[in-house]
């Protein structure tokens, strides 16, 4: 089982038609905090369904969270609210995996999460998900001038292409 700062693990045989709501504690958000390396998270909480066909688990619902993260330019605080559909199917963990093997996947398979024995981990699932909604170079209003003032320009006039923007082209 996943040793997760928000596991909530939930039994594969007992999930059909259950919808949990979770909800992240201060510690709990404290500590994603640090491993997403954010400077705070003020609020994480998923509601879901959850359905099962087999040992296949389905859990849909929306994850909501209110976080506050550094701009990538000025290192100012701002506050971002995360509002998100959230998508996960759960299946047995393969064991028929040969080394090396090239292995084809389709869009499906995208959405899977291989687990081992008879338990599933939802927050992990929904922390991995919050993790994903946070948009590593977010930058706040006063960038631009905290760039100005550092002296480096916008990043469209960064790259391999910023030379030629400037650059007339001779006829022949």
């Amino acid at each position: 089982m996943s040793t997760s700062e928000f596991s909530r693990p939930f039994d594969v045989r007992q999930v059909e038609g259950k919808t949990p709501r979770l909800e992240a504690s201060e510690t709990e958000r404290a500590a994603l905090a640090r491993r997403f390396e954010l400077v705070r998270i003020d609020s994480l909480s998923a509601e879901l369904e959850l359905h099962r066909e087999d040992r296949t688990v389905e859990a849909r619902g929306r994850l909501r969270a209110e976080i506050v993260q550094s701009c990538a330019v000025s290192a100012e605080d701002l506050a971002v609210s995360v509002d998100e559909d959230l998508f996960f199917r759960f299946v047995p963990e393969r064991t028929d995996h040969v080394p090396d093997e090239e292995v084809e996947i389709d869009a499906d398979d995208c959405d899977e999460i291989e687990y081992a024995g008879t338990h599933v981990d939802l927050g992990e699932a929904v922390a991995q998900s919050l993790a994903l909604a946070i948009d590593p170079f977010l930058t706040g209003p006063d960038a631009e001038a905290t760039r100005e003032a550092a002296g480096i320009g916008s990043p469209e006039d960064q790259g391999p292409f910023a030379a030629l923007k400037g650059m007339k082209l001779g006829k022949k």
